[in-house]
């Protein structure tokens, strides 16, 4: 499956401008994946006669190469249009159809020099594509943010990331702030759909999954997903906007901070050991017990829990509050197996092997010391 999904058609020669920006360094992995084609480079370092060499040869070149940023305002007119004339160019005089895909901005409805710059590069686009025929796709990418992107430069994402990874402050001007933002793997999904299928002449491209958020809810998001290292306490970070938030303050840690310490509390019994909670679905911990030892003995009125064993054997017991039913459950850390505990039936757990049982917990609430709904009670 996966290899039909990355496999092209026939052999592509990829030319990607810009290779060592954020969005070039991305897109240049992602197309490492594929099967049947060479990516070429194209970086600061490199001269228009490399460029020249490396654009005659392409099949499709991804035109990222630019520059938002400078005190000098003639990058702006140098990077961004003529650059962009230039490859143009080449690929005329080559006489190939080669598909052009240029990575624009939403400032090029502003009046400004960047916002010109760009505006002027895709008038030289819009005209080769007119006249030359070949399939060229425009993108205005607003704040793109994702793992590499580069803090304290043109991404407040990067920037909160980056410093709230490091305890470092971060500054608001305005926290009502609106941002539109857009995932880099998205934008490389939507670039890899171009490179399978180009459409013919001029396209005016969109990516659908497009995020809008305050600069103060952006800032107390990522802030949330730093207290989780400490609170334990996970966001719903399995879609959306959220997932990819979290994805990206993940990807700025520092290797010194990739691990975090749980507590631990230990007694007679063995260890317990809180490892994750959640918004609205509990709670998972993992506990020991030392051989011969029983934990547990009690029972829930609406508290459930799922039992999996990992190392060793044990005994779990119930008893029918109302009846005084007994049901016992052998479990084994060979038999992966989920236990779960029934309200209204007490419960215990007992090491009936000769070293330490590991098990793992899952509760449908978070422990709450003040109402733990565990009322103490022998099988």
């Amino acid at each position: 499956m996966r290899e039909r999904r990355n496999k092209l058609s026939g052999p592509s020669n990829i030319l990607v401008t810009g290779a060592n920006g954020f969005i070039g360094k991305n897109l240049t992995i992602r197309l490492k994946e594929l099967l049947n084609i060479e990516v070429m480079s194209f970086t600061r370092e490199q001269s228009l006669n490399d460029l020249s060499r490396l654009a005659s040869r392409a099949d499709i070149i991804f035109h990222l190469a630019g520059v938002n940023r400078s005190d000098d305002l003639n990058e702006f007119k140098v990077i961004n249009t003529e650059l962009t004339s230039n490859i143009c160019e080449i690929i005329k005089s080559s006489g190939r159809k080669t598909s052009l895909v240029f990575a624009s901005s939403v400032q090029a409805e502003l009046n400004n020099p960047y916002g010109k710059s760009k505006l002027d590069a895709e008038s030289i686009v819009t005209r080769f594509a007119k006249n030359s025929g070949n399939s060229v796709h425009i993108y205005r990418f607003p704040g793109v943010f994702g793992k590499w992107c580069r803090p304290n430069y043109n991404s407040v994402v990067a920037t909160f990331c980056h410093n709230i990874a490091r305890s470092m402050p971060i500054q608001i001007d305005n926290p009502n702030t609106i941002l539109n933002l857009l995932h880099i793997d998205d934008v490389i999904e939507e670039f890899i759909s171009v490179l399978r299928s180009p459409k013919k002449g001029l396209n005016i491209g969109s990516i659908k999954k497009n995020y809008k958020i305050s600069v103060g809810a952006l800032a107390d998001q990522i802030y949330s997903f730093e207290n989780g290292r400490k609170n334990l306490l996970i966001e719903n970070v399995g879609t959306g906007l959220i997932r990819a938030l979290y994805s990206t303050y993940i990807s700025y840690l520092p290797p010194e901070s990739f691990s975090y310490d749980l507590p631990l509390y230990k007694d007679s019994r063995g260890v317990f050991v809180e490892i994750l909670k959640t918004l609205n679905s509990g709670q998972f911990s993992i506990f020991t017990v030392y051989p011969g030892v029983t934990r547990g003995s009690h029972y829930h009125h609406t508290k459930t829990e799922k039992f999996l064993i990992v190392k060793g054997v044990a005994l779990m017991k119930f008893r029918n509050l109302l009846t005084d039913q007994i049901c016992s459950i052998y479990i084994s850390a060979d038999k992966m197996q989920i236990v779960d505990s029934i309200p209204g039936w007490v419960h215990d757990i007992t090491n009936i092997g000769n070293e330490e049982a590991i098990i793992m917990i899952w509760a449908n609430e978070i422990f709450d010391r003040q109402f733990p709904d565990c009322i103490p009670r022998k099988v």
